[in-house]
């Protein structure tokens, strides 16, 4: 298909329902299975699904000094509070620390301990072989495209439930 002709394509509505039933459902099915594979994970340190989140998020995040709550919580896309909620839970089972800003006391920075960090690197292997196998039909263009085509999708869904909201 020519450059004009995928152009032309992207803007025309999608009129099949059926087509986008099935996506929605696919989607879906993958959030299941990736809430399945956090449970897993999750379970190796005693925690729930969305603690084990908040740690991967810490985790990516983390440059040596910590991550705001608001920063996680806008990552995973939930409230400041259920971030300080579980956090705080977390540092009772010692796998993160909480401490304030040294230049804005009102703001928490999150961490984790380093036996959470050992734990978390103990997984990479097995974490290694199931994105191997997950992702093993992609190269890495696909795979960035496939990504961005996602990352609009959620920003229109975003969009979409903001008009929601407001019509009701």
């Amino acid at each position: 298909m020519s450059a004009t002709r995928k152009e032309g394509a992207r803007l025309r509505p999608i009129g099949n329902l059926d087509l986008i039933r099935r996506f929605t459902w696919e989607i879906s099915s993958i959030n299941m299975h990736l809430e399945e594979l956090r449970q897993f994970w999750a379970r190796t340190l005693g925690i729930s699904g969305p603690q084990w989140l908040i740690l991967m998020a810490i985790s990516d995040l983390d440059k040596d000094d910590g991550v705001p709550v608001n920063v996680v919580s806008k990552l995973l896309h939930v409230d400041p509070s259920f971030v300080t909620t579980q956090s705080k839970l977390l540092e009772k089972k010692g796998l993160l620390r909480r401490r304030p800003s040294p230049t804005d006391a009102r703001v928490v920075r999150l961490s984790l301990v380093d036996k959470t960090q050992k734990h978390i690197a103990s997984l990479n292997e097995q974490y290694k072989t199931i994105r191997e196998f997950v992702f093993q039909e992609f190269d890495e263009s696909e795979l960035t495209e496939f990504t961005a085509k996602l990352a609009t999708l959620k920003t229109r869904l975003e969009k979409a439930c903001v008009r929601i909201s407001l019509d009701l």
